[in-house]
């Protein structure tokens, strides 16, 4: 797919960011025919990529908006993305963001715990305002991913557990400027295996009952996203299987009547859109292996310093013979490597390499350690 691009790729100075917006529409157009047919509702989960002119292809296309932060709901509003489609998660609200929050007159919080669901309800009574909040419930359910990035056990930092809901129940009752619309669900992410979302979907019944059994009843559900992508085969599996994910929740999950159901789908999105563009600085002989020494580092893509994550990596300059070579940055850290015994074709001082699937969490979380200057974004249109 890349050596189309070639002559383009060699107009800009590396490295630099490449957006496919074809196929970033073609995805949009996935997520809505597939979650139109159970009239599902979608948020983009603006962690993953903040880039200004994705979030407005997005919001363009009517999709919500989940938010981490108070500068994402500030670039979500600047995007065009309607207010009553933010919602805003994260286990660490301050002040500041949760009276943005209001001041937007937000779809949901997502409140994490009983002491955010006080500083909420004294903010928003100073504002004379009533908060939307769903309540992000830890449903203990594993999840078939990184460990880093699970978020669904009674381990992790995130949501409220089931043994203090009983204390929540009771402290909602004293709060006058809260209102509980919904119940909110997420248990990792690059998730592939559908048993983990229907064990998801198994779980939220159970919780559902308990609040039924107390006469509550909300207006939605939020099971988050998490859906995988193919990192190994971007080309055969570039927009990942949408019918099935949504499927599943259709099968398994036990909706109220008029209960409207709500994703949180980021990395499904965007990441296959994306690909780092980088130069080879050195190939430098080893004893053990060669070094393609490139331009980017860690800094553009921390994700496999971070996860230990594998993204497919492309010389496509050069169709020699091929050999193996450690693909790694000009970071001063041994983690700043991107590959190890990586196969490809005979690789020279300034050949383009391109690493795939960069457009989920790669600029987003570009940083300027060691003083780097912040690589630009290019697009297909």
């Amino acid at each position: 797919m890349q050596m189309k691009n070639l002559e383009i790729f060699k107009q800009y100075k590396t490295p630099f960011y490449w957006y496919d917006m074809n196929l970033l529409a073609q995805t949009i157009d996935a997520v809505k025919q597939e979650s139109g047919k159970y009239g599902y509702h979608i948020h983009y989960a603006i962690k993953a990529n903040a880039n200004s002119k994705i979030l407005k292809t997005i919001a363009d296309a009517g999709f919500g908006v989940d938010c981490v932060s108070g500068n994402e709901v500030k670039a979500a509003a600047d995007a065009g993305f309607a207010g009553d489609k933010i919602v805003f998660a994260g286990v660490g609200k301050s002040n500041d963001e949760i009276i943005a929050g209001l001041n937007n007159n937000i779809f949901s919080f997502n409140v994490e715990s009983i002491p955010e669901l006080e500083v909420i309800n004294e903010l928003a009574e100073k504002l004379n305002k009533t908060a939307n909040i769903a309540l992000r419930i830890n449903p203990n359910v594993g999840a078939s991913t990184h460990h880093y990035i699970t978020t669904g056990l009674q381990e992790n930092k995130f949501g409220i557990n089931m043994w203090e809901m009983e204390d929540v129940i009771a402290k909602l009752k004293e709060l006058n400027n809260v209102k509980l619309v919904g119940l909110h669900f997420h248990i990792g992410s690059q998730i592939t295996d559908m048993q983990d979302f229907k064990g998801l979907c198994l779980r939220v019944n159970e919780i559902q009952q308990w609040f039924y059994a107390r006469q509550i009843i909300v207006d939605h559900i939020n099971v988050g996203g998490g859906l995988g992508i193919d990192y190994k085969h971007p080309d055969e599996n570039p927009i990942p299987d949408f019918k099935s994910y949504f499927k599943v929740f259709n099968d398994f999950l036990e909706l109220r009547p008029k209960q409207t159901l709500h994703f949180e789908l980021g990395r499904a999105i965007v990441a296959q859109c994306g690909n780092l563009v980088t130069r080879v600085l050195y190939v430098k002989r080893g004893v053990k292996t060669n070094f393609a020494i490139l331009d980017a580092g860690m800094t553009e893509l921390i994700r496999p310093a971070l996860y230990q994550a594998t993204h497919k990596i492309e010389n496509i300059s050069s169709d020699k013979e091929p050999e193996k070579y450690d693909v790694v940055g000009p970071i001063c850290e041994s983690s700043d490597t991107f590959g190890k015994a990586v196969t490809l074709p005979a690789t020279f001082r300034n050949d383009i390499i391109v690493i795939r699937s960069t457009g989920a969490y790669g600029e987003v979380m570009a940083s300027e350690y060691n003083l780097r200057t912040k690589a630009k974004s290019y697009y297909s249109e």
